[in-house]
């Protein structure tokens, strides 16, 4: 009955809409009921419809129009029942023969159950016993399987204390791992899971440290050789700079005998160094404790650890030891310096990031203050330039050696620049001494050079030859041997000099080298020769020789001055100019003239011992000396071996300086001996004799000068003009009209050199043995008789003129 009644509402929808379509035909006329109909039929909301008879006030129709639509409706379905009524009792019936059938086939399933119940029983305890079986298999695979997993976790786990054990901490952080990623989360016991989980951190921080323990022994051993790799490198700087300086010093040879210098450097091969085994430092474990803090995940953690021990490294080293004066530790000190920088330079370079470049300029920046602070006290207590200069040229080589690993060296050799004036004071004081104790040990005698090798050493080195001919040896120089032994100290002087401003912050340095090289000649060379000078107790020859060597070293400033330029790498030719002498050169001038003025005294002085002329003539004397006077031989003898030491010593300029003063001072010297208040009087014989020894003066002159050669230079003078002042005077009183003086004319020509008063004193004092008290009595000649009156004509028209 429910299938039947379930299947009516579907007959009814049939049913419906044939009943549409039939009653849409039948009464088309009706369209209210039409369209009502159709809405209800097609299931759309009436609601608006109902509204809208409502809201007209109209709901009768509306309420026929529902009642026509019912009855259509039920029209509809007696319709519906009608039709199929003979099949509803034929479907009944055959369903009441289902009923039957299913309550048989009830009965038999009922029956083959029982049947299977019994068969199957048996079937089902097997089932069950299968069932167990299966589980306990599935239960032993599954703890095989996590017996095997176990087994695998523990040999991992003993692989890894193995490579601990042997410390190989990569292999055992590598096994670690595995554990973690591909074990931990498939581990089955729980407590090996526990166990794990609670060591792997231990074992991680284990392995930490052991690393870090191994990066501190690298971190000792490799500060205990950064001393050793510093000096290597800074061996092969300074190889290099020997060679460069050799190179350079060929290229001078060259230069100074004008051939070219492309000949060496064609065939010059610079054959590479290998590495210094000192330099080959082992970064191993450094690399491997920084590629297993990465491993660990902690590589900046490990980086600021290895930055602050370094750190604290260069700190220590940076500290100066106390217990050992600085000029004996510098070189390990800036060795230790140099090496820890190059080591830094590698491990940034290939370390992956471990330092970065500012790490390592924060290093250098913090070495570079204490090194400057530590050079600039130790600067300032040093006392020797030699000890100033090894340590420059050490700080030069370490700025050097780091120049080539990228460091900025610009502020180390600014402080080695700032205490260049102190080390030429000290360079200065200590070539004072030296100069000083040359010239007080020298002999102040010629040197005599016995072979060509003492004539190259002492001559030729310092260009101070008067003649490009080689001499025949012995030969006699005219210096003695302060010469050489000065210029060998200022040739030491310019060599320190530029030794010390070389590879610093100026790369020219001529002009700095030219202005300590003039002080260090004026302040020193030429100040030690005036105070030799102006000693008081130099002889004679001292002065001479003295006067000759600082001739010659005036001569060598142009050599200095060459050297200079030549070590500074300046072209000769800029420095040979007039305007590029040294003011020393003038100075040393102004000190020979000095040294001639002391010379010319001495000379003098002795020629007064000679003529002493009041105490050894008799003014008085009435026999004629036909060979001079007895000094005049001593004078003679006296200038002869003055001249001949002055051509050997001196030029010929001071030569003739020393012979016309020598004879200038002569002449005055009779002429001053005829105004000597000791001399009363004297009379006609003396003055013949003193004729005598004025010819034999004049004699001399005159050979020594032609002999000399000044006669070459000086066409124009002679010797002889030194004397005339005397020789005029003897002329005059040797004349017979002396009164001819006061002629103008006459005077202008034959005594231009006398002064009235002085020949009025001298005239004053000529008595000739007839102005006697028995003079009278004598058998005079008219011819003195004349010259009597003209000397009384003469004195008396001077005493007129008076």
């Amino acid at each position: 009955m429910e299938t039947v009644s379930q299947k009516i509402p579907v007959i009814q929808v049939t049913m419906d809409v044939k009943t549409k379509r039939r009653i849409d035909i039948e009464n088309g006329d009706e369209g209210e009921d039409l369209v009502l109909a159709t809405l209800i039929a097609n299931g759309d909301d009436i609601s608006p419809l109902v509204r809208h008879h409502f809201e007209m006030g109209r709901p009768e129709g509306l309420v026929r129009q529902l009642d026509f639509v019912v009855k259509k409706k039920e029209a509809e379905i007696e319709t519906m029942c009608k039709t199929h009524y003979e099949e509803f009792i034929l479907a009944v019936d055959e369903l009441r023969g289902v009923l039957v059938d299913a309550e048989e086939l009830k009965s038999e399933l009922q029956s083959d159950n029982f049947k299977l119940q019994q068969v199957g029983s048996i079937l089902l305890v097997k089932l069950e016993e299968l069932l167990e079986s299966y589980t306990v298999k599935q239960n032993v695979t599954d703890a095989i399987r996590m017996s095997k997993n176990c087994i695998k976790v523990l040999e991992l786990c003993v692989k890894c204390n193995n490579h601990i054990s042997e410390s190989q901490f990569y292999p055992a952080l590598k096994t670690v791992d595995l554990l973690e990623k591909s074990y931990m989360q498939h581990i089955p016991a729980k407590a090996l899971k526990r166990v794990l989980e609670k060591k792997i951190p231990i074992i991680k921080l284990h392995i930490e440290k052991k690393v870090c323990s191994q990066v501190n022994e690298w971190m000792v051993q490799i500060r205990s050789s950064c001393k050793t790799i510093g000096q290597a490198a800074i061996g092969r700087a300074a190889s290099v700079r020997q060679r460069d300086e050799e190179m350079l010093e060929r290229k001078r040879r060259a230069e100074g005998l004008h051939v070219s210098a492309v000949d060496d450097q064609v065939y010059n091969l610079v054959v590479e160094e290998e590495e210094d085994s000192a330099m080959k430092f082992d970064l191993t474990p450094l690399y491997r404790a920084c590629h297993i803090h990465t491993c660990l995940g902690i590589p900046e953690q490990f980086h600021e650890y290895y930055y602050k021990n370094r750190l604290l490294q260069l700190n220590s080293d940076l500290e100066i030891s106390s217990s050992q004066p600085f000029v004996e530790s510098y070189q390990t000190f800036l060795a230790q310096i140099a090496g820890y920088f190059i080591v830094e330079d590698k491990v940034l370079r290939t370390a992956g990031g471990l330092l970065v470049a500012d790490q390592v300029e924060i290093m250098w920046e913090t070495a570079l203050t204490k090194i400057i602070s530590m050079l600039e006290v130790q600067f300032s207590h040093m006392k020797s330039a030699t000890h100033l200069l090894l340590v420059k040229d050490y700080v030069t080589l370490l700025g050097c050696t780091l120049r080539q690993y990228g460091y900025d060296i610009g502020q180390l050799l600014e402080v080695l620049d700032k205490s260049r004036d102190k080390y030429h004071r000290l360079l200065l004081e200590e070539c004072r001494k030296q100069i000083v104790d040359v010239l007080g040990n020298d002999s102040y005698e010629q040197m005599v050079i016995k072979k060509d090798t003492e004539y190259e050493n002492n001559v030729l080195s310092f260009n101070i030859q008067t003649s490009d001919i080689m001499p025949a040896f012995p030969f006699v120089a005219p210096f003695s041997s302060m010469v050489p032994g000065a210029c060998r100290i200022v040739r030491s002087f310019i060599k320190g000099s530029v030794d010390y401003l070389s590879y610093g912050v100026r790369t020219a340095f001529f002009e700095v080298v030219r202005k300590h090289l003039d002080k260090f000649l004026i302040e020193v060379v030429n100040e030690t020769l005036l105070d030799a000078i102006n000693k008081g107790n130099i002889s004679l020859s001292q002065a001479m020789q003295l006067a000759a060597n600082i001739s010659v070293l005036e001569r060598a400033c142009d050599f200095f001055l060459r050297h200079a330029a030549q070590l500074c790498c300046v072209n000769v030719r800029t420095v040979e100019k007039p305007q590029a002498t040294l003011t020393a050169k003038v100075l040393l001038k102004t000190s020979r003239d000095a040294a001639y003025i002391t010379l010319l005294g001495l000379v003098n002085t002795k020629l007064d011992q000679y003529m002493n002329l009041v105490e050894c003539i008799n003014w008085n004397a009435e026999e004629a000396k036909p060979n001079g006077n007895d000094y005049i031989n001593e004078v003679i003898f006296y200038l002869d071996s003055l001249m001949s030491t002055a051509q050997q010593i001196l030029p010929l300029d001071a030569m003739y300086k020393v012979g016309t003063n020598a004879l200038e001072h002569i002449s005055n010297t009779i002429v001053n001996a005829f105004l000597s208040d000791n001399v009363k009087r004297f009379n006609a014989t003396v003055v013949m004799n003193i004729n005598t020894d004025l010819k034999m003066l004049e004699g001399f002159a005159d050979d020594r000068f032609h002999a000399s050669g000044l006669a070459e230079i000086y066409s124009g003078g002679s010797f002889r003009s030194c004397l005339i002042e005397a020789r005029q005077l003897i002329n005059l009183l040797s004349s017979s009209q002396p009164e001819n003086f006061m002629n103008p004319v006459i005077r202008e020509r034959n005594y231009y050199a006398l002064d009235y008063k002085r020949i009025a004193a001298i005239c004053d004092k000529f008595k000739d043995p007839g102005d006697g008290i028995f003079g009278s009595l004598s058998n005079k000649n008219t011819k003195q008789s004349a010259k009597k009156k003209s000397m009384d004509t003469l004195k008396k028209r001077l005493k007129d003129f008076n």
